[in-house]
This record gives C-alpha cells, sequence and structure tokens, in this order.
C-alpha cells in the first residue's frame, strides 16, 4: 500500500489503534434547511465572495461567521476560504496584503472590518514524498512543527479542528456544505474533535485550551472521546511558546465567558501549565475567590460593551500565588514591603517559564499589588498622592474585588469611592474622621478637589 494512503488512513485513526476510524461523508444543505440569510452576512464579505466567484474561483463563507449564523447570533467577523492563492486574491484586491511568510494568508480591508481569505489547507502526508518530507514535521510529542501545503476543499476541512467549524456557505445557491456532521453537533450542542482526539491533541495541544473556549462560549458539552485524553495530555502545553499561551489566555478570558472558563480549566487539568504557580497555590489551600470575583466583573465588563486589560486579568490570576509566596518570605524574616517586592518578582518570573507578559503589563501589575498595601494608608498627604497615581483606579477596582471576595473586610473600599466623589471640603473632613494627629495640614491657597487622572 502507498506511504502516502497510509498515512492518510492513519491520521484518522485512534492513536492506539483499537478503535475504528472516524468516517466522514460530504452533505450539502439546501437554503430551505438552514437559516443563514444573505442579510447575516456583512457587506464587505459578500463582495469578497461575489469578486472570488467572478473571477472563476471557489470562494466560501467558513468556520466560526457560518457556525454562529446557524446558532442564531451575529458573528463578530467573516472568514472566507477559497482555492485561489494567496497571490492571485491579492491580485483581485487592491485594498488587501500579504499576511505570514511559509503558509501566506490575505486581509482584504474595509474601513475598520478586515476579511481574512485562506487559501484551502491539505494534508502535507499526501503530498509528494519530497514536498511532504519538507513541509510536514512533528516533533518526539506528535507536535507539528510545519505543515504548509495547499489543497482541496474536503481536505480544507477535515484539517480544522471541530466539526461545528468545518461549515461552509457557498453564496451562489445559498447551501452549506457540511463535512463533518457539525449541523448535528450543533443541534447536539457537542464540541467534538475531526480525527483521532489524542492524535489532533498532540498535533498541537492549543487544541485542548479551544475545546474549552468553545464550550465556555457556547455552553456545550465537549463529547466523551474529544474530552478523554485531555488530563493526560495537559502537560503538553510547556511545549507550547510562552507568548503563544499569552494570546491564548487572553481569548479565553476575555471572550464574556471567564468564570465558565475558569471553571472548565479547572476540571481538565489545564489551569496548571497556564498558571503553575497558582495552581499549587491553590492546591495546597489558598482561596481562588478573588479570581472567580475578578472574572465575574470582567464577564459583566464584557457584557456592558466595556473593555477589559490584560494586566488586571493577570494581576488577580496570580494573586493567590502572590500571597502564598509573600507570606513564605516573612515567615523567613523579610519586612513586610521587602517580602512583597520580592514576592512580586519571583511571581512574575515563574509565570513567564509558562506565559509571557510584556513589559507593558507586567509593570501594572506590579503597581496594582504594590498600591494594595498604599490604600489602606490615607494619612496627611498619602490619600492625595494615591488619588492623582496613575495606576489609582485599576489599584481601586482590584481592592473592590478582595472585599467582594471576603478577603478584607468592607468599609475601605467604601471610603476610597466616597473621597473619590466629594469636593475639597468634603475630602478635607473624611480625612480628619480618620484622626487629628493625622489630619493634613491647611494649606494657605485654597486647593482644587483632587480627581483621579484618566486610566491608562
Amino acid at each position: 500500500m502507498p506511504r502516502r494512503l497510509v498515512e492518510k488512513l492513519r491520521s484518522f485513526m485512534p492513536g492506539n489503534g483499537k478503535k475504528k476510524a472516524r468516517h466522514y461523508q460530504r452533505q450539502e444543505i439546501p437554503r430551505d434547511q438552514h437559516n443563514v440569510s444573505r442579510s447575516m452576512i456583512s457587506e464587505p464579505a459578500k463582495k469578497v465572495l461575489h469578486r472570488l466567484n467572478k473571477a472563476g474561483y471557489e470562494a466560501y463563507l467558513v468556520g466560526g461567521g457560518v457556525r454562529d449564523i446557524l446558532l442564531g447570533g451575529k458573528p463578530k467577523d467573516f472568514d472566507i476560504a477559497t482555492n485561489a492563492t494567496p497571490e492571485e486574491v491579492h491580485d483581485l484586491f487592491r485594498n488587501s496584503r500579504l499576511i505570514g511568510r511559509r503558509f501566506r494568508i490575505v486581509h482584504v480591508v474595509f474601513g475598520r472590518e478586515v476579511i481574512e481569505v485562506t487559501t484551502f489547507r491539505g494534508n502535507a502526508r499526501d503530498a509528494e514524498d519530497d514536498v511532504a518530507d519538507d513541509e510536514h514535521r512533528t516533533s518526539e510529542h506528535g507536535l507539528l512543527l510545519r505543515d504548509n501545503v495547499y489543497g482541496n476543499q474536503e481536505e480544507d476541512a477535515l484539517r480544522r479542528d471541530f466539526t461545528i467549524n468545518a461549515l461552509y456557505y457557498c453564496i451562489r445557491d445559498f447551501s452549506i456544505i457540511d463535512f463533518a456532521n457539525g449541523v448535528e453537533d450543533l443541534k447536539n450542542h457537542q464540541i467534538r474533535l475531526i480525527g483521532d482526539p489524542e492524535t489532533r491533541y498532540r498535533e498541537d495541544p492549543v487544541r485542548m485550551l479551544r475545546a474549552i473556549r468553545f464550550a465556555a462560549k457556547l455552553g456545550f458539552e465537549i463529547e466523551p472521546e474529544t474530552e478523554a485524553p485531555i488530563r493526560e495530555l495537559a502537560p503538553l502545553l510547556s511545549h507550547i511558546p510562552p507568548a503563544r499561551l499569552f494570546d491564548e489566555v487572553l481569548k479565553l478570558f476575555s471572550a464574556g465567558h471567564g468564570e465558565a472558563t475558569y471553571n472548565l480549566l479547572q476540571q481538565y487539568n489545564l489551569l496548571e501549565p497556564l498558571f503553575p504557580e497558582t495552581a499549587r497555590a491553590i492546591e495546597a489551600g489558598e482561596p481562588d475567590e478573588l479570581i472567580l470575583q475578578a472574572l465575574r466583573n470582567t464577564d459583566a465588563r464584557i457584557a456592558q460593551g466595556k473593555s477589559v486589560t490584560p494586566y488586571f486579568l493577570f494581576a488577580a490570576m496570580l494573586w493567590p500565588a502572590l500571597q502564598v509566596e509573600w507570606r513564605r518570605r516573612q515567615d523567613n524574616g523579610d519586612p513586610v514591603q521587602p517580602a512583597l517586592h520580592g514576592a512580586i518578582g519571583k511571581v512574575i518570573g515563574r509565570q513567564v517559564q509558562a506565559t509571557s507578559i510584556p513589559k507593558r503589563f507586567s509593570g501594572p501589575m506590579k503597581e496594582i499589588w504594590e498600591m494594595q498595601m498604599r490604600l489602606p494608608r490615607r494619612q496627611g498627604k498619602r490619600a492625595f498622592a494615591t488619588l492623582t497615581h496613575p495606576r489609582f483606579r485599576a489599584a481601586y477596582d482590584f481592592l473592590l474585588v478582595r472585599e467582594s471576595a471576603g478577603e478584607i473586610e468592607p468599609g475601605l473600599g467604601q471610603w476610597w469611592t466616597e473621597f473619590q466623589r466629594v469636593d475639597e471640603r468634603g475630602q478635607e473632613r473624611m480625612l480628619s474622621q480618620l484622626g487629628s494627629a493625622t489630619a493634613p495640614r491647611k494649606r494657605r491657597h485654597k486647593r482644587s478637589p483632587v480627581k483621579r487622572p484618566p486610566q491608562s
């Protein structure tokens, strides 16, 4: 049997070779049997589809855009798959740019909307031997190091991770093409990998995180065969570059389903590869209520259309680890302040071995943590100095989370809330009530009410 055929069959067989290979059959679902309408697709996406078709190429709306419309949602963006090469797509659209090096994609830009166009990808194992050897590389753990070759639509579909993402909408006849029973899995609210789960996870361990993200986002269950290898293979995430894992963490917790995502990460042993020190602290008995409360607040902000900051998220996720290290240093005789500074350096230093943290985020994280010691110290001029600190708002929000989580007694957060609200006379009165010995000195010139600066 030719090697290419053997490899193709093997790629969709379970890793232990004891189960039957999954069989996939192309299904074409006509317009009267689905709810995807052209009116639900953005005008830029339709322009790209029509121009590619008019030029003689196949072009389909693919992936999350189709999935979300089928579920009754409104997609945030639209992706297109085509048999045109990136260079051919680029030639058709003056408002486009080529992205990437080895496997290029095209971004077609319409103002603020960007349509991502990818060429159908194939399986490098099926290419000619010299191409396969050059374009297909795996590590000793099964991780794909290089896998770049063009293919046809069916090959492109079976390369995708989950069945619910292998759905193609054809704008010529308005049909949906389903290669992996994705529509059925949507109806059953299931997350199912295409191919053998163990093999696919070994090829790219980040697929385990994507399974969690989609399960949390859609409220779906991970079907038994897809979830079975996750706990055992979770350590493979340590082979993923920290910079990529940082991006994945942001995707996990910035989609409005952070609390559900966190619970699933715990359930499937995936928290430890992402936040090893935090996972160990929680395992040792450190409470994680602050993390849960911070994620609830983050989910609420996203639901209101507000932004979230990565440094606040990471400050919350690493708080249990910081508490353990801070106490350890104090128990060893370090004064409180030096112990905190040392603990901050240690915790961040260990975390960046798992997920990178750009300096533009690690700096504000440190300030949020350090200001938790400054916020109770309001005597004299300290309250005004704290209020004008560039990171006051984030530190104040973090204090409120700590109170909501029951970590500290309530009261301090309300004091700072009121201090921001009142005028100069009210601020002076609040400070005098802290104790006459600690009241701020009177100034000859009237002080304007101190307001916090806009958050950077």
